[in-house]
Formats: C-alpha cells, sequence, structure tokens
C-alpha cells in the first residue's frame, strides 16, 4: 500500500525572539564585560604580590607600619583608578558595538527587504551599499544584479508566452475556419483544401519541434556527436544546401574561405546553425543583393562569418536578437511564418559545442555580420583539417 502525500503547508510564520543586532550588541556585551572582569581579577591577583616584592627590594620591612600604608595607598589607588579606567572602557566599548550593530542590522533588514519584494515579484527594489565593507558592497551589488535579471526574465517570459499564443493563433484560426466551412458545405475536401488544412497544422507541429530542441539545447540535453571536420567543409555543405533558395530570388551567395580550421563538431548540428544563419541573412537581403560566407581562424579556434547587404539591425535590437520569438520587424516575420526561435536555436546548439555566436551591424541599411566561433583543439592533436587552400571565392547566383 502506497504511503498517502503528505498535505502542503503554507508558508512557515516568522520565529518571534530578538533579532540579529540586539544578539550581536549582547554578545558584544558579555565579551566587554567578561575582558573587563578579567583584567580586575588579574589585575588584584596579581598587582599587589608585584608591589610587595619591590618594597622588599627597596629594603622596607613588610612588619613596619610604613610599609603596610604603602601597599594599603596602593591598594586603594589601583581599585579607584583601575575601576575608572574599566568603566571609561567598557561604555566606549559598548558604544561603538551600539553604533556598528546598528548599521549591520539596518543593512541586514535592507537587504531582507529587497529580498522579499523581489520574491513577491516587485523587481523594482534597489540596494545601496552600506559602506560597511567590500562583502556588504558585494552582496548589495548582487541583491541589484539578481533583480536585474530576473526582471528581464519576467519580461521575457511575458513576452515569450504572448508570442507563442500569436504563433498559434494564426494556424489554430486557420484550422478552424476551414473546419466549419467543412462542416456548413462551403468548402469541399479538395485538394487545396487539404493542403491548406495539412498547412497550418505542418506549422504547429514545426512550433512545437522549434520549442522543443530549443529546451533540449538550453538546458543541455542535446546529443551531439561530434566527429573529426573543418570550416571550409561546413560552409561548402551549407552553401550547397542554400543554393536554390539564394538562385531563386537572384541573391549572390558568396563561399570566401581565407583560413579553414579543423574542428571537432557535431556536422548535423552545425550544419543547422548556418542553415539558420543563411535563411535569416536570405530573408533580409532584398533581390539583387549579397551574402558572404567566410571561413578564419585564430589561435585555438576556428570562425565562420556570414555577411549579408540586407536590412541590418537597428542599435536597439542587437541585444535580442537571439531571444525567443524576438521580432525587429513583427509584421514580416509573420508574413514570412518563422517561428521566430531560429537564432535562439542557433545560439544554444553554438553554445553546446563551447562555442559563441555574436551578431554585429552598423545599423538600418548597412547589412548585418553574425560570427561563429569554435574551439579547435583538433588543430593541436593531429585531426583531419581543410588543405590551405589561400584565397577562394565561390558565388552563387541565378543566371535566369
Amino acid at each position: 500500500m502506497s504511503t498517502p502525500p503528505r498535505p502542503v503547508t503554507g508558508p512557515a510564520h516568522p520565529r518571534t525572539g530578538f533579532g540579529f543586532g540586539s544578539r550581536l550588541l549582547a554578545a558584544q556585551t558579555l565579551v566587554v564585560l567578561g575582558g573587563a572582569l578579567s583584567a580586575w581579577l588579574v589585575a588584584a591577583a596579581v598587582a599587589p604580590g608585584l608591589f610587595h616584592n619591590h618594597l622588599q627590594q627597596a629594603g622596607i620591612e613588610h612588619v613596619s607600619t610604613e610599609a603596610a600604608h604603602v601597599e594599603e595607598a596602593f591598594a586603594s589607588a589601583m581599585i579607584i583608578s583601575l575601576a575608572i579606567a574599566l568603566l571609561v572602557s567598557v561604555l566606549m566599548a559598548l558604544a561603538v558595538s551600539w553604533y556598528f550593530t546598528g548599521r549591520v542590522q539596518r543593512s541586514i533588514a535592507a537587504v531582507a527587504t529587497s529580498a522579499t519584494d523581489i520574491a513577491g515579484g516587485r523587481y523594482s527594489s534597489r540596494l545601496s551599499g552600506p559602506g560597511l565593507g567590500r562583502e556588504f558592497d558585494q552582496l548589495a551589488e548582487t541583491i541589484n544584479r539578481l533583480a536585474d535579471r530576473l526582471d528581464s526574465i519576467e519580461t521575457t517570459r511575458r513576452r515569450m508566452l504572448s508570442d507563442l499564443a500569436h504563433e498559434m493563433r494564426t494556424p489554430l484560426a486557420t484550422l478552424d475556419a476551414h473546419l466549419e466551412a467543412l462542416e456548413d458545405g462551403i468548402r469541399v475536401a479538395d485538394t487545396e483544401t487539404l493542403t491548406i488544412l495539412r498547412s497550418s497544422t505542418s506549422r504547429l507541429e514545426r512550433l512545437a519541434e522549434d520549442m522543443g530542441a530549443v529546451s533540449r539545447a538550453e538546458e543541455g540535453r542535446l546529443s551531439i556527436d561530434p566527429i573529426a571536420t573543418d570550416t571550409a567543409t561546413l560552409v561548402a555543405t551549407a552553401i550547397r544546401a542554400a543554393g536554390d533558395r539564394y538562385a531563386a530570388k537572384n541573391v549572390a551567395l558568396i563561399d570566401r574561405v581565407e583560413r579553414p580550421a579543423a574542428v571537432t563538431v557535431d556536422e548535423d548540428r552545425i550544419g543547422q546553425v548556418l542553415g539558420n544563419l543563411l535563411d535569416n541573412a536570405l530573408r533580409h537581403t532584398p533581390t539583387g543583393g549579397a551574402v558572404t560566407v567566410t571561413a578564419d581562424a585564430g589561435d585555438g579556434w576556428a570562425g565562420i562569418t556570414v555577411t549579408d547587404t540586407g536590412e541590418g539591425i537597428a542599435p536597439e535590437h542587437l541585444g535580442h536578437l537571439f531571444d525567443r520569438f524576438y521580432r525587429a520587424d513583427t509584421a514580416r516575420r509573420h508574413q514570412e511564418g518563422g517561428s521566430g526561435i531560429g537564432l535562439t536555436i542557433a545560439r544554444a546548439l553554438v553554445e553546446a559545442h563551447g562555442g559563441t555566436l555574436t551578431a554585429s551591424s552598423a545599423g538600418a541599411g548597412a547589412g548585418a555580420r553574425f560570427t561563429l566561433r569554435l574551439p579547435a583543439p583538433a588543430a593541436r592533436t593531429g585531426a583531419r583539417a581543410a588543405p590551405a587552400r589561400g584565397h577562394v571565392e565561390r558565388t552563387y547566383r541565378s543566371v535566369g
């Protein structure tokens, strides 16, 4: 027989009692009082004996009246002066402790309040540096960065859900309209109707597959099967696959391999990345434009760059290009039927290989450049490398 699930309880009530500041002040008070008491006991135990020895060395007999009076005077003076000194020291130590404890308590209370606000979804909460040292300032800065990050994630999540709903709404509306038309007898199940229905279901299926792919990639659950190859081969394969689409739009596709490098990657995954980059460049490059794919290399890395002469990217969009469903031109992308996460998938696949994918542009109308960098340890381990070809350029353009 299975054990029944435990009931879910609400949040525990905060504990009542002394706060951190009160506990810290009490602890410091005990330390100060303990130090004062220790000093008193040590002085009372040691000082009379030392003073008596000095009297003997000075030739004053212990049994004399003068010696007894001097020792009594010394003990009285020591008690009064030591008591005053310890009292002043204790009061000063407690005053400093009270001030410092108050500052620490206020700082911790501010951190707790900010953390509570952030946990409640109020991500605008910010902390100022308390000035209590590098550690407290670093804690305040970390809390502020956490709030910024959570705010960004929440904004992205809301936008993603909104865009996902929009992506699904169009094919679902198409399916619903045609099914209703079939039920009412307005349309018949001919080839055209079935093609439209299949197109809508295919779009939903592609959206589901893309979402699954990017989630697996970002969570590190992608299966990667790396083999030894080189960037020239990767570029040539991607260009062959995209050549017909570029020729149909009369956009030049230029293969410019300058310094090929050996890499160990999953050819299919990197081919998917380059395919996404080439498709993205084709969408934003007008007829008669050009897209150039360059292979380069450096110390420990291999690079592939896709540069187009198209619309370019405004500066405010550069930082969001790889976000899920982000669209710099919403209307146009919806008309083209893309899922809006091709670049997100591309970056996740590259990062799964230990590389980076970045975008740059001089602005609207100035074209865009996407740079893929991969680690190239194979160059030092004798893996297969492309032959040195110097400067090689091939151009694919429609001749019709």
